[in-house]
């Protein structure tokens, strides 16, 4: 049973509003959001074989901010492809992912993340699914499982929801206050 995690980057900084959109970093919130979100993943189990990242710097830095929790052999890939991108194209490049992956990270931006969620999701908390069609936050986790034997047969509206993480819930539940991506 497939499992796609799809992983909006963390906050990125404004400071510079003639820098290129390709090349703006996290902001201080999103250098804490990041680690964060691995650190939950790490801790329920969460972590995927195979993580495809768009190459832009806010999606590097999220990256880096996860892999400090996650397995040393993980399969990583930066793909240009996943800047910019549309939810449609997002999701063929999840449909040609290899069979031997059965959990997959996809670390992107929106729109193309929030509209692919929305697009795949048929069943489980009804609740969920709208907070995600609502708002999809920075540095916020969907976990969507499939049925499907192969990323291949994954299609719209066959994914179970299975979670929706924000990061101001998780600085919650650690005690944190303060400034977290919303």
């Amino acid at each position: 049973m497939p499992r796609l995690l799809l992983l909006r980057h963390a906050k990125s900084a404004w400071d510079e509003p003639d820098a290129d959109d390709y090349d703006r970093p996290l902001n201080t919130r999103g250098r804490r959001s990041a680690p964060l979100m691995g650190r939950h993943c790490a801790q329920h189990n969460l972590v995927p074989q195979l993580i495809l990242c768009s190459s832009a710097r806010r999606t590097r830095e999220t990256l880096a901010g996860l892999l400090p929790y996650f397995a040393d052999d993980l399969d990583v890939r930066l793909c240009r492809d996943l800047y910019m991108t549309s939810a449609a194209t997002a999701f063929e490049r999840l449909k040609a992912v290899s069979d031997a992956a059965k959990s997959v990270m996809l670390i992107g931006h929106n729109p193309a993340l929030q509209q692919l969620a929305v697009d795949l999701i048929g069943s489980g908390n009804p609740a969920l699914r709208e907070e995600i069609g609502d708002k999809f936050p920075t540095a916020a986790l969907c976990v969507i499982d499939f049925d499907a034997r192969r990323w291949a047969d994954v299609t719209s509206r066959t994914g179970r929801i299975v979670a929706f993480f924000r990061p101001r819930e998780l600085f919650m539940v650690d005690g944190e206050t303060g400034d977290v991506d919303e």
